[in-house]
């Protein structure tokens, strides 16, 4: 499976290039050359939300020095519960709040600092990563990458426009994870990592690489979850879900349009 540039100017590249990489050379998204059926996946075989998670992503990791541990990534990334509830008749939510920050980017965040981290131990190399927030993706960020060997994170949150604990959750870990406070919006923010990206001396000479929803790391586990909800909705009430998706930088939509794909 190889990956290619929305902006169709940089060469294919593998899974775990892209993951690394974060935004292709030419500043376009990595996204995948074709998506795989899951018309054989059988899901009724299947035993647990990581298991899955390794099923359902196995494909995009075929010939990739990820694929002998997508399965122990899997483990790492979703070890939390992802429960299907019922509200009334046929309306039921899927409760992605069960992380460790209580956000669904938790499950994004969580498979990409796993990935880079087994990935950098083979390259036996060291890694920068810029992420921009208003602040969940933040949260979600630090808390996935703290600790983790061989990386250092740069969060750029806008001054004044999170909230008190979101701030608190950004701003807590030290070690390998540092806050900066930004006067100014989100899309400031945005703006200045995606110019750290473009400027080939920076981005080289710091080692940079994303984890905001620009990354395929964050996409690609995100997918996971509207298969699963189709299928325990599908158990249940017999017919497939119309999905009412929350999404701010699209990521969300994204994701749940390559499931669908």
């Amino acid at each position: 499976m190889k990956f290619v540039s929305t902006r169709g100017k940089a060469p294919a590249v593998s899974a775990s290039q892209a993951i690394m990489q974060g935004l292709a050379p030419d500043g376009g998204l990595y996204v995948p050359e074709s998506f795989p059926s899951l018309g054989n996946l059988a899901i009724h075989e299947i035993s647990s939300y990581p298991e899955l998670a390794f099923e359902v992503l196995a494909p995009f990791f075929e010939d990739d020095p990820l694929k002998e541990d997508l399965a122990e990534i899997c483990m790492d990334a979703f070890n939390f519960p992802v429960p299907l509830v019922t509200l009334k008749d046929q309306d039921a939510v899927l409760e992605l709040f069960h992380g460790p920050t209580a956000a669904f980017k938790d499950f994004g965040a969580r498979f990409l600092a796993a990935c880079m981290e087994r990935m950098l131990a083979k390259e036996q190399r060291k890694l920068t990563i810029l992420v921009a927030t208003s602040g969940d993706t933040g949260g979600a960020v630090a808390a996935a990458f703290a600790n983790r060997k061989g990386i250092e994170v740069k969060v750029l949150y806008p001054k004044g426009r999170v909230s008190g604990r979101q701030q608190q959750q950004l701003t807590c870990w030290g070690a390998n994870i540092q806050a900066y406070e930004v006067d100014g919006s989100f899309d400031d923010c945005q703006k200045m990592v995606k110019d750290a990206f473009m400027d080939q001396t920076v981005s080289r000479q710091w080692g940079l690489s994303s984890a905001n929803s620009i990354n395929l790391g964050r996409l690609l586990p995100q997918s996971v979850y509207y298969v699963f909800a189709s299928h325990l909705y599908t158990q249940a009430f017999g017919k497939r879900p119309i999905f009412i998706i929350p999404s701010g930088n699209v990521g969300n939509s994204c994701a749940a349009f390559w499931a669908l794909t």
